[in-house]
């Protein structure tokens, strides 16, 4: 029998499962560690609460956590239930991979994709941070992976380029995706860094960090022009909606103060807290790598049928 048998199919499924969930016990590791400047290697993993070592029976992913009720074996410190989420995200986006590419480089190459965007929609949504050991390192292992898995011709489908005959179809390909994968990481970050520049001189407020353009440089590598430009209007979409609904529920809080402290009536106060609304909503960030990253790892499963349905809309 081989590997790529049907009847191995859910040992395989499985085995990958349990992988992604293991990774994902190291990535709860990263998103505590790497924000604060910690090595993620050493020293091992310990209680925020009494600093005693965590036991490897008390390490295993997604177990141990429902286990100890969320709790720490020896001080009760409540565990926060990120740690189980990033465990069981982790473990289904391999999974997931897996059932879409198979056993493959390209399950390799998306699963590393995943695993880093987990990472780092965490981390900006705890600290607004994206860091640049995992942005930029991606970046150099999306280019990488493009001599092994291709990404979508984009650019070279418009303006082919014409390698020497002498060299072989085979090399030429994997030229042709690095040349892609360049210009969609060119692409993909230089539309961020044009929208948070003309955001900044519009209302001389920072609109978006340099870390979300390198994580679009990212993006761009590991997943080509066409889903890249899927994640940035897709993000873009859920940041906006996010946006719409923080600035309602600040405009309910200023409508109760108003009304609560200053006895105004409430049309009164609504249109008083419509004013303060502006002005309140400039001091929120929007973690809006959070939003970049959950539709990168989209994108790898929905954008086709979705971009291939929207062109129709006009065919």
């Amino acid at each position: 029998m081989h590997i790529q048998d049907p009847e191995f199919t859910p040992f395989l499924a499985l085995a990958v499962f349990i992988y992604g969930l293991a990774f994902g016990s190291f990535l709860n590791v990263m998103i505590y560690r790497l924000p604060r400047g910690f090595s993620v290697v050493s020293p091992r993993s310990a209680c925020p609460g009494c600093a005693k070592p965590i036991a490897a029976y008390d390490n295993i992913p997604v177990f141990s956590w429902l286990l100890l009720r969320g709790r720490c074996r020896n001080c009760k410190t409540s565990i926060s239930p990120r740690y189980l989420l990033v465990e069981l995200l982790t473990g289904v986006i391999f999974l997931a991979m897996f059932l879409k590419f198979g056993w493959s480089w390209a399950t390799l190459k998306f699963c590393v994709f995943g695993f880093l965007l987990v990472a780092l929609i965490f981390i900006d949504a705890e600290h607004k941070l994206l860091p640049d050991k995992l942005t930029l390192s991606g970046f150099f292992i999306g280019l990488i992976f493009t001599f092994i898995v291709p990404v979508p011709e984009f650019l070279t489908a418009f303006f082919p380029i014409h390698w020497p005959h002498s060299l072989p179809r085979g090399v030429a390909l994997r030229f042709d995706s690095l040349i892609e994968t360049l210009f969609a990481a060119a692409l993909s970050s230089g539309l961020m860094f044009a929208v948070g520049e003309i955001y900044y001189r519009l209302r001389k407020v920072e609109g978006l960090g340099f870390g979300d353009v390198k994580l679009m440089a990212m993006v761009g590598a590991f997943l080509g022009t066409k889903l890249s430009m899927f994640v940035i209007f897709a993000g873009s979409f859920l940041g906006s909606i996010f946006g719409f609904a923080v600035m309602f529920v600040i405009w309910r809080k200023r409508v109760a103060r108003w009304q609560d402290l200053r006895k105004m009536p409430a049309a009164a106060a609504k249109k008083r807290a419509w004013k303060s609304v502006p002005i309140a909503y400039q001091r929120f960030q929007i973690p809006f790598g959070v939003f970049l990253g959950s539709m990168g790892v989209a994108a790898v499963f929905i954008a086709d049928p979705l971009l291939r349905w929207y062109w129709g809309l006009f065919l």
